[in-house]
């Protein structure tokens, strides 16, 4: 009888053996089997409350992903700390590299707005009293999107088409897909936000080059993806600045977000270069 049960008793192993795109689509399946049950009941009750919707299902999806993952790395890889594999453990080079990473990805923000003011592109307008507040939450809520993301698209997808593709291969799928995976939205939107897509897939291809500088160290990219958005949020959600009626949104970006703008490429541009350059030493 024991034989029996063992005979039809799956073994996990051989997922490890499938072809990459077999692999994830088995990961993202599972994935979305053990969170939308639980999700779909918050979208229906909260509906009039789509901040808290978003926040509740966006934390139970990461969740349900760090549990995936975990059962991943022991049945499927037969590893016990995958976050290890992928770069991400507590000591100092990782919290120096979070530091230095979030400081760059800061500074870079801040100069690409400071030298559109100099232009006479837009103008600076005085910070409100909850100037303060803004930057508190803009840095708690991108740390949460730089390691949630990260973890994601560095970390698991990354990982997963090195197994089977060439580096130079899963650098650019890895950062086609981040770049694609954010137009999961109504087509209308898709089409007015479309020049944010060469925007993205070079952003990317920096954070794949932010990895590889730290010898496969994932904090440095957390924190430099972490870094643009507390910048971009602190500027957007403070009402720090109002561009000119004639700048045309070509440059500075469409709907004011840098990605899809002129000058957001040529600083993110200079930034990627930097990236890749340490990553080749």
């Amino acid at each position: 009888m024991n034989q029996k049960n063992n005979d039809y008793k799956f073994n996990y192993r051989h997922v490890a053996l499938y072809p990459a795109p077999v692999r994830l689509g088995i990961f993202i399946l599972t994935l979305g089997l053990i969170w939308l049950p639980v999700a779909a009941p918050i979208y229906l009750i909260l509906s009039s409350n789509p901040n808290l919707v978003t926040i509740l299902t966006m934390g139970l999806l990461l969740a349900a992903f760090l549990l995936l993952l975990r059962f991943w790395s022991r049945r499927v890889y037969q590893q016990a700390h995958l976050l290890k594999r992928y770069g991400l453990e507590a000591n100092w080079r990782n919290g120096r590299d979070l530091f230095n990473g979030l400081s760059v990805g800061l500074s870079f923000v801040l100069a690409l707005f400071a030298l559109e003011g100099i232009l006479g592109w837009l103008e600076f307008q005085p910070p409100t009293s909850s100037l303060l507040r803004v930057v508190v939450e803009g840095l708690v809520s991108a740390l949460g999107v730089g390691l949630a993301e990260e973890l994601l698209f560095r970390g698991w997808l990354l990982d997963e088409l090195q197994h089977d593709y060439a580096p130079e291969t899963a650098l650019w799928a890895n950062a086609i897909i981040f770049a694609l995976l954010h137009f999961l939205k109504p087509l209308a939107e898709v089409v007015r936000t479309f020049p944010e897509l060469p925007g993205l897939i070079l952003l990317g291809l920096t954070l794949v080059w932010a990895r590889h500088s730290r010898q496969g160290r994932l904090a440095m990219a957390v924190g430099l993806h972490a870094g643009l958005v507390w910048g971009y949020y602190i500027v957007n959600v403070g009402q720090l600045v109002q561009y000119g009626e004639h700048i045309s949104p070509w440059l500075t970006g469409v709907d004011g977000n840098p990605l899809a703008g002129v000058m957001g490429l040529v600083f993110l541009g200079v930034l990627a270069l930097g990236m890749r350059k340490r990553s080749l030493v």
